[in-house]
């Protein structure tokens, strides 16, 4: 049946109107999950894999915030068209759903949710049991989808993507490539990660330059010419090899930009459609019946893409309705991303030592308008969505790496860092503290870093978080408040003020990851148009980060139980190793893990200022009395879930285990 579906593609609806959105779904594939087991009360699941066709009008008014939308190619009726892939994992009866869309922004065309929610393993093509790990999304009844919206992903099997059209002619314009080598090679992609480029228009121009540096602010050195070649519109070749931990950047000119913003567009479009319908196309049946909310998560890249959907606009329909119910921003720091500009690469972000100066991390960061003195700008994150009144129950969660690598405190504070600035009535804020960008493994590993990474996972908050979210936005229930470290509360501060342990062998960083006013030309806020590569770089954001207690442990936000009852130091940082140079940088989105003597005995001997294990517990069955206490503290608060509990104290006690056999 499914071959046959794979072959014999089904159109669910073809309905061609002169202000489409949602044109036609495309089945491919339509089959039960794992053989139509069933999950709690939400019953049996089914998958529902295709194409999605979409047709947009640039004259309508929702549609002018797409940039460069009015120089693409038009259809008969004066539409510009567009597909993109889509995934779909829902209750073969509606009715037995939550009544609930969520819908997860694609990391590079992955699909996520279900390894953080359901602690399954990672999959593009989840069919087998690991792949749905507990089952806890379906059993809540979520109807799971995934659509592409990013069109650079790379050429890999079961990635998710958006088909956009180019603007034809004469449109060329700078692109800047940039990499940072972690071994000598001598080829790196002119795109990011291997994601597709933009092709130089004449890769053998002999004025083109590529320079090196030490640094994201140390000076440019150009490299001859001579010594180094484009291959194929793709890639960069030095015979003598890049160095690693050094930073090499090639400015040169494209052609044909593809119509990026048309990705958030085609996200807009089919949430609106499962929630109002539209055009006869039909796919969960009656889905009008039954879809009620629809909630928008993303991790990473995906959560700074929910942040740039709210920051343009698109969380208003072409109808100027209300498109996300909620939005659940996991890990975005305070960055937006290459969502929606001429020659935009989606992939590009922000690191300490890696994607210097793309427009990610820049103003403005806070929900609510803060006039810059600097440049005289005022702007907000929710200005528009607010002018329109489509402003969604937003949930920012972000781990300790965040203020680290990721410029998180400026989505609480002023410009300069030195008040608070609180989030609005619709909006919480949570901190993970002592986490890193994503857990590590238990027992972790330490690879190219410094230092063993951190494995406080968090990931069993965002569980109870995320129906936290889902009771909020459909029955108005106050979610536990927000959770994050503040300037008047002594719990953010700079950097020199962090009173970090002097820790045997831990050097603590002097470096961290700053956000910078950032110049891309007079027409990039108005049209997107990028004119200046490099940019012009002014001042820097003020940054904090979270204070820590006498174990160097942070102080502020939400403390799972095993920083509550620490066997070790978790932090947001860790360094480079320095075979992979520049060891002085952070290692971009990990922390560390620094287990406690066991022994007074040891300690003294170490010079470690920490108390040792043995004198903080009596011993295993104290320490895991403390932990299960502090977890059921955290669930009474809403913060965690009671059904987690159990596994949470398991998982404790492997760590007491670890540490023990460590020292």
């Amino acid at each position: 049946m499914t071959g046959m579906l794979s072959r014999l593609v089904a159109l669910l609806s073809l309905v061609c109107a002169a202000q489409a959105a949602l044109l036609r779904i495309e089945v491919h594939e339509r089959s039960d999950v794992l053989g139509g087991k069933a999950f709690g009360a939400a019953g049996p699941y089914e998958r529902i894999a295709g194409k999605a066709f979409f047709a947009v009008d640039p004259s309508l008014e929702a549609n002018r915030i797409i940039c460069d939308l009015d120089k693409a190619p038009r259809n008969q009726n004066g539409l510009v068209e567009f597909s993109s892939d889509i995934h779909v994992l829902k209750p073969r009866d509606p009715a037995k759903g939550n009544g609930a869309v969520l819908y997860e922004v694609s990391n590079r065309g992955g699909k996520g949710m279900l390894a953080m929610f359901n602690r399954a393993r990672g999959s593009l093509d989840p069919r087998e049991e690991a792949d749905f790990g507990d089952g806890f999304l379906l059993e809540q009844g979520f109807t799971l989808v995934w659509l592409g919206w990013q069109f650079d992903v790379p050429r890999k099997d079961g990635l998710l993507r958006l088909y956009a059209p180019v603007i034809g002619g004469s449109v060329t314009g700078p692109v800047r490539a940039e990499f940072v080598p972690d071994s000598k090679v001598t080829r790196s992609s002119l795109a990011d990660r291997e994601h597709i480029p933009y092709a130089p228009v004449n890769p053998d121009d002999p004025k083109l330059v590529l320079t090196v540096r030490e640094s994201n602010d140390g000076p440019r050195r150009a490299i001859p010419r001579s010594r180094w070649s484009i291959e194929n519109g793709t890639h960069i070749l030095m015979p003598s090899g890049f160095e690693p931990g050094r930073v090499y950047e090639l400015v040169y000119t494209a052609r044909d930009p593809v119509v990026v913003g048309l990705g958030p567009a085609a996200v807009r479009d089919l949430m609106s459609f499962l929630k109002y319908g539209g055009n006869g196309v039909t796919l969960l049946g009656d889905h009008r019946r039954y879809i009620k909310q629809a909630y928008g998560f993303g991790v990473s890249q995906s959560g700074r893409f929910l942040r740039t959907f709210l920051y343009y606009g698109f969380n208003a329909d072409e109808k100027g309705r209300r498109v996300f119910d909620g939005i659940l921003s996991h890990v975005a720091g305070g960055g937006r991303g290459s969502f929606n500009h001429r020659f935009a690469q989606p992939s590009r972000d922000a690191h300490p030592f890696m994607n210097f100066f793309y427009p990610t991390d820049i103003y403005p960061f806070t929900d609510t308008a803060q006039r810059d003195p600097e440049t005289g700008l005022s702007d907000g994150l929710l200005t528009r969505a607010e002018k329109a009144g489509v402003v969604p129950k937003i949930f920012y969660t972000n781990a300790s790496y965040e203020y680290y690598g990721r410029a998180a405190s400026l989505i609480h504070t002023t410009l300069d860092g030195t008040a608070d600035v609180p989030p609005g009535p619709g909006t919480r804020i949570y901190l993970f503290a002592g986490g890193q960008h994503g857990p590590a493994g238990f027992p972790p590993a330490r690879g190219k870093m410094r230092h063993l990474p951190n494995p406080n996972d968090y990931r069993w908050s965002l569980r109870a978080l995320l129906l936290r979210l889902h009771e909020w936005a459909r029955d108005g229930k106050e979610p536990p408040p927000s959770r994050y470290p503040s300037i008047a509360g002594g719990s953010l501060a700079r950097l020199s003020e962090v009173r970090f342990p002097k820790i045997p062998g831990v050097v603590f960083p002097e470096r961290i990851h700053r956000a910078y006013r950032v110049d891309y030309g007079p027409e990039f806020r108005s049209l997107g148009i990028v004119s200046m590569e490099p940019p012009g770089v002014g001042k820097p954001f003020g940054m904090r980060v979270p204070q820590v207690d006498a174990d160097g442990n942070e102080t502020a936000g939400i403390r799972m139980p095993g920083v509550q009852v620490p066997l070790a130091t978790f932090t947001g940082w860790n360094l480079r190793v320095p075979e992979i140079g520049a060891p002085d940088e952070l290692y971009s989105m990990a922390g560390s893990w620094f287990p406690f003597p066991r022994t007074a005995a040891e300690r003294s001997r170490r010079g470690d200022p920490r108390l040792s294990v043995e004198e903080r517990y009596k011993g295993r069955e104290d320490y895991l009395e403390k932990v299960e206490a502090a977890a059921r503290t955290l669930a009474a608060e809403g913060y965690l879930l009671e059904r987690d509990l159990r596994t949470i104290v398991e998982r404790a006690a492997q760590e007491w285990d670890l540490v023990a056999g460590l020292n």
